[in-house]
């Protein structure tokens, strides 16, 4: 790509599941196809890796749930297997200082609290499918459910402070947010998106009941392999000028320039991202004030690995929920054969960005401390400990999801997935279904090569539409 001036019929800007999966259905239409990907690998938010030690682990979005058909396809056409997270026994809760154990969705230890926290969700869930998935905008007392946040009607529905507590640690692990920066109307979306809170937060018949053995990624490269030498990876894209039926996308390779122009471009990337590149002309006021008001939420993914799974030899599953410290939520990420031990938790929201603050040696240290005061003195003996901190990847700036504060959706909403000239845009912030989910990354990069070929006027493989680039 180094000083080549390219030209096709469609570029796509990033090569995460969204952008794979829009050029994937746009090859198969008989389009030509470029991907460019700033990054060095595949996948986006989607990163397994082998760590110094030799251990596989998942630095990004790792399980698979029922309802999850995108994904579930093509973990089946590319022979991924998958296999159930570990939950067999009791989970750990930490509250106000003194450890429980629990079975069951939520912590128990305070009954009142727990019966409040099932109520609120179940509310929650209920007045979520009120929300129209398509345009959440347009739902009845849209401006009033924007208006306040997701805190406030904590506010309003919680008065046990345990409630407050459980429900806190399940948004945080959800959204990588506090309760206060979410919009509620963006979390009544999300949420019926998902299948409802009490789905994305568990693990058997939820968002987290199974993992990909070798990896969530291998679908990713999966997908890359089949678009072969159309997907360019380690060329940031650095500016997009676009007209009403061509488009200019430029960056540089190896401090070399290089250009691709295209008849439509794809933008496969969180909004708030997308925007900091050069646009000529710029974007409309519309777009890029929604940009502005999703932010990435803020979240550092630590596993710890030990040389067994001891935690299940005292009939815990590995699972925790605290309301203090670095980590208030962990699960077994041990691998399917057992063959060692390992521990994934979340350090989200304010925490994330208080121990950021402090650095890696005081994230481990306060980790290691949280996981021996749950689970014993050998989780505080690790053969290895390794961090994500999300918020300081390139092009990702957070994570797991770009969220919505107050106003965004129902001032701005209209602009997430309207075209601009010839730019259309994919990402599973875009999604209407499993929104935020490795799911919902596929099935935008579907509906965004749809209104491609629509746009472009193809009927099938072998049609060239209404001609090459001009």
């Amino acid at each position: 790509m180094a000083g080549v001036e390219r030209e096709c019929e469609v570029v796509v800007v990033g090569a995460g599941f969204a952008g794979l999966a829009a050029a994937r259905d746009l090859t198969a239409a008989g389009v030509d196809v470029v991907v460019v990907e700033a990054r060095d690998r595949v996948g986006g938010r989607s990163w397994s890796v082998e760590t110094p030690a030799g251990f596989g682990i998942d630095r990004g979005g790792q399980w698979i749930g029922p309802t999850q058909h995108h994904l579930q396809a093509l973990a089946d056409e590319l022979g991924a297997e998958t296999f159930p997270t570990y939950i067999a026994g009791e989970a750990v809760e930490w509250r106000q200082g003194t450890r429980h154990t629990y079975t069951g969705l939520i912590p128990t230890s305070d009954h009142h609290a727990a019966a409040e926290g099932v109520e609120a969700i179940l509310d929650l869930d209920l007045t979520a499918l009120e929300v129209p998935l398509e345009r959440p905008w347009a739902a009845a007392d849209a401006s009033a459910l924007d208006a306040q946040t997701l805190a406030t009607w904590f506010d309003t529905h919680l008065e046990a402070p345990g409630a407050r507590s459980i429900l806190d640690v399940a948004v945080k692990a959800v959204f990588g947010a506090e309760p206060a920066e979410l919009s509620f109307l963006f979390t009544l979306f999300y949420c019926h998106a998902g299948g409802g809170l009490t789905n994305l937060v568990r693990t058997t018949g939820g968002a987290q009941e199974r993992r990909f053995v070798g990896g969530s990624q291998q679908l990713a490269r999966g997908l890359a392999d089949r678009l072969g030498h159309r997907v360019v990876t380690g060329t940031p894209v650095t500016a997009i000028a676009y007209g009403t039926d061509r488009v200019v996308v430029s960056g540089r390779r190896q401090d070399e320039p290089w250009r691709i122009v295209a008849r439509r471009a794809i933008v496969a990337m969180p909004p708030s991202i997308s925007a900091r590149l050069d646009w000529s002309p710029p974007l409309p006021g519309v777009r890029d004030q929604l940009s502005m008001r999703m932010p990435m939420g803020s979240v550092t993914k630590v596993h710890a690995i030990y040389e067994r799974p001891f935690w299940r030899d005292e009939g815990l599953n590995g699972q925790l929920v605290s309301d203090d410290g670095a980590l208030r939520s962990t699960f077994d990420d041990s691998p399917v054969d057992g063959s060692h031990g390992a521990i994934v938790g979340f350090i989200a929201g304010n925490e994330c960005r208080e121990f950021e603050r402090l650095g890696p040696a005081a994230r481990g240290k306060a980790v290691l401390s949280e996981l021996e005061r749950a689970f014993g003195p050998a989780a505080g003996r690790p053969v290895e400990l390794v961090e994500q901190h999300w918020p300081a990847e390139e092009y990702t700036r957070g994570g797991p999801v770009a969220i919505s504060v107050p106003g965004a959706l129902t001032g701005f909403g209209d602009a997430l997935r309207e075209p601009v000239g010839a730019v259309h845009w994919a990402g599973t912030e875009t999604a209407t279904e499993w929104c935020g989910y490795l799911d919902g990354a596929l099935s935008s990069g579907t509906r965004a090569a749809a209104e491609v070929l629509l746009a472009l006027g193809y009927r099938g493989p072998g049609d060239e539409g209404s001609g090459g680039v001009t």
